[in-house]
């Protein structure tokens, strides 16, 4: 009995993360790497004058034109789009075979990408985004993002789809360089899918831990224009011994060509190759079993469609929401206008700017409001999970499906209809010395808020949707 995922549209009344019409022609499955903007031009004279090589990106002001009208941190939910490749991986009982259908899930959203070379918006500190997935059998997926760090960068983030067994933990954390002809995004950081109905860990489930491909953009100074994922990337899971090793290529000067990806799946205590992986990132990815020299298509992105999330209507959204704190950026780079475009998004980063300066004023260090850090190392309870850093802070269960939805929805308002919760203060209120709390108090209690973890008194629940086929 399967769901028919590859024939779900995502139909539901709420407001989809791409529905406005002029957004949903920025967003295109493949891209055209090669479209170039009228004002391309301009991008030398802009960038020229603040970059030597080897300087840092983050640093830099890029003009509005090469900016993708959504931030980062909605741009992540690309990875889970593809429900087809997502949900059946908590059901397939043989532990290669299940493998191998998590390499399948990791490469079938790289195809996602707005037309030519784009880069989404910088998100700010405590910038969140939440949103979710109806699925054909009437159950959803839930996502909740927020940013952690502002330098160096960190995009943390949260997924479960809990009557299907999966959770997904990530922080991304990319660092930007200017390389001569070519801008590069070396995209540091890991998630880790986990698998709870599998493994021998029943609270943490079966893990697979990933990285991500190098972002480079080429051309950006003389030539067109070009998109490309670089190096290499892993899917590793330690409990049965599998790794992945899938490299992105890059054309060469003289040879070579554009989105092709090579790779091995191998047992990694022995060293035993078991398959080979080759093709395109954005078209047909095709899987070898070196034993029998059989070959099959594993993913084709070719005409492949994927499910984007739905959000809240953008009026139920807090002020830093990602949708909401960008809406007018996003809407003047939608209609081309850079001026507008450029005048929005300096005043969110002035605004950032100046919080940061009350924080020093104050002696306030900032904490995320939704995610705690990583307790790793031997025998701490995140042992293994160190690279992400942060990690989403609530008590989720892992095996009963009802109150793991209510968990969720408490941590962050995802569904329509939810209340904001109270947000505090950035930099949090900071009591001079000798009133009220001692001030190493207060910055405790103001810095290190925890969210609600407790199930809400009414939640919406979700809408039913076609059944199993």
């Amino acid at each position: 009995m399967s769901a028919d995922w590859g024939s779900f549209f995502n139909v539901t009344g709420a407001r989809s993360s791409l529905d406005e019409p002029a957004r949903d022609k920025v967003e295109n499955t493949s891209g055209d790497d090669e479209l170039v903007e009228p004002d391309q031009g301009n991008v030398l004279s802009h960038i020229i004058s603040q970059l030597r090589p080897g300087a840092d990106l983050s640093r830099v002001v890029l003009p509005t034109f090469i900016l993708e009208p959504r931030s980062m941190l909605e741009r992540i939910t690309n990875f889970m789009a593809h429900p087809e490749t997502l949900l059946p991986m908590s059901t397939i009982d043989d532990p290669l075979e299940r493998f191998i259908s998590v390499v399948k899930f990791y490469l079938s959203g790289w195809h996602i990408k707005p037309p030519g070379v784009k880069k989404p918006l910088n998100p700010i500190l405590g910038e969140t985004f939440t949103c979710y997935w109806d699925y054909p059998d009437g159950t959803r997926g839930y996502y909740i993002s927020e940013q952690t760090s502002h330098h160096p960068p960190k995009s943390s983030y949260f997924f479960m789809a809990p009557e299907h067994n999966i959770r997904i933990d990530g922080t991304l954390k990319p660092h930007s360089k200017f390389l001569g002809n070519s801008a590069a995004s070396m995209m540091e950081g890991i998630a880790i899918v986990r698998l709870l109905n599998h493994g021998e860990d029943k609270e943490k489930g079966e893990r697979y831990i990933v990285t991500q491909p190098n972002m480079y953009a080429r051309g950006i100074l003389f030539g067109k224009m070009k998109y490309e994922l670089g190096d290499h990337s892993y899917v590793r899971c330690p409990e049965n011994n599998l790794v992945a090793d899938i490299e992105f290529k890059t054309k060469g000067y003289f040879s070579g060509t554009y989105n092709a990806i090579g790779g091995t799946i191998k047992n990694e205590k022995t060293g035993e190759v078991l398959y080979e992986l080759s093709g395109f990132w954005n078209g047909d990815m095709q899987i070898r079993d070196v034993h029998s020299n059989h070959k099959d298509t594993l993913f084709d992105a070719s005409h492949a469609k994927h499910t984007p999330p739905t959000t809240r209507p953008i009026e139920q959204q807090g002020e830093r929401e990602s949708q909401r704190l960008w809406e007018n950026t996003v809407k003047a780079i939608i209609a081309r206008d850079h001026e507008v475009a450029t005048d929005e998004k300096t005043k969110i980063e002035d605004r950032q700017r100046e919080e940061a300066a009350k924080r020093a004023e104050h002696g306030v260090e900032w904490h995320p409001h939704l995610f705690r850090p990583v307790h790793g190392g031997p025998g701490g309870p995140d042992e293994g999970e160190e690279d992400l850093d942060w990690i989403i802070n609530a008590d989720v269960d892992s095996h009963n499906p009802e109150r793991a939805r209510q968990q969720i929805l408490a941590i962050a308002p995802i569904l329509e209809g939810q209340p904001l919760p109270p947000i505090p203060e950035i930099p949090p209120h900071h009591p001079p010395a000798g009133q009220g709390a001692a001030p190493e108090q207060a910055h405790t209690e103001a810095a290190e808020t925890a969210p609600h973890t407790d199930p809400p008194a009414e939640v919406p629940n979700p809408t039913p949707a076609q059944g199993l086929h």
